[in-house]
């Protein structure tokens, strides 16, 4: 882990904690840099916004091993961020108990946004679902459809329309929504991926997603949990 913050004029205590705190809580940078101060630690608010686009994408790829993985009754939908003032799509999926399967940010809504969102699902659960559940969005049934007969993995997944079953996913779209709200916009597409990322690293930590049995982490606090997943 050391390599990780080679080169990092602040501790990689405080680096880890402003991330993890900015990615968690309803938090500005420059809430962070107050917080900061009050520790006796000065820095501007650009070094944490670094930290964040730099680190994200490497603590989930570390988490990521410790994934258990979710069901196979998917709930499927879309919710809407803005970047640069334009609105973007954040596909979303949960399996029926609720835990994440898996997002992936769009400048389109449509069929190929559809279907790129659902490989990209099927990359990370290794295997396709036995069932989706969609709202009436008529591209996103036509996209299943496609994927049925284009993918041998997707030949058996039934397809149903059902507002009531998507609430799930509905409600867990709040989740994210009352973390980027407070951020009022992102300037940069890739950036907002990046932070959407780590949004939904830490709302997966929140659920309980990662099997850390092993590392005997039981009753630890969360900055030695975090060290132990890092280093492992």
């Amino acid at each position: 882990m050391k390599d990780l913050f080679t080169g990092r004029h602040f501790d990689r205590d405080v680096i880890i904690l402003c991330v993890r705190w900015y990615l968690s809580y309803k938090l500005c940078f420059r809430n962070l840099v107050e917080m900061m101060a009050e520790r006796g630690l000065h820095l501007p608010h650009t070094t944490i916004m670094r930290w964040v686009q730099r680190y994200a994408p490497e603590f989930e790829k570390r988490w990521t091993r410790f994934a258990r993985k979710v069901g196979r009754f998917w709930r499927v939908d879309e919710t809407y961020l803005k970047v640069r003032g334009r609105w973007v799509y954040l596909y979303r999926a949960v399996d029926r108990d609720g835990d994440t399967v898996d997002f992936r940010l769009s400048a389109t809504r449509d069929v190929a946004a559809t279907k790129a969102f659902f490989r990209k699902a099927l990359r990370t659960q290794k295997r396709a679902p036995v069932s989706i559940t969609l709202d009436g969005y008529a591209a996103s049934h036509r996209a299943v459809r496609e994927m049925r007969r284009e993918d041998e993995e997707w030949k058996n997944t039934k397809l149903r329309s059902s507002n009531y079953l998507n609430n799930l996913i509905e409600q867990d779209h709040r989740g994210i929504k009352s973390r980027t709200g407070p951020m009022l916009g992102f300037k940069n597409f890739d950036c907002a991926a990046t932070t959407i990322a780590g949004i939904e690293l830490l709302r997966r930590i929140r659920k309980g997603q990662f099997v850390l049995g092993r590392r005997r982490l039981k009753n630890q606090t969360a900055p030695a949990i975090w060290n132990a997943v890092l280093a492992a």
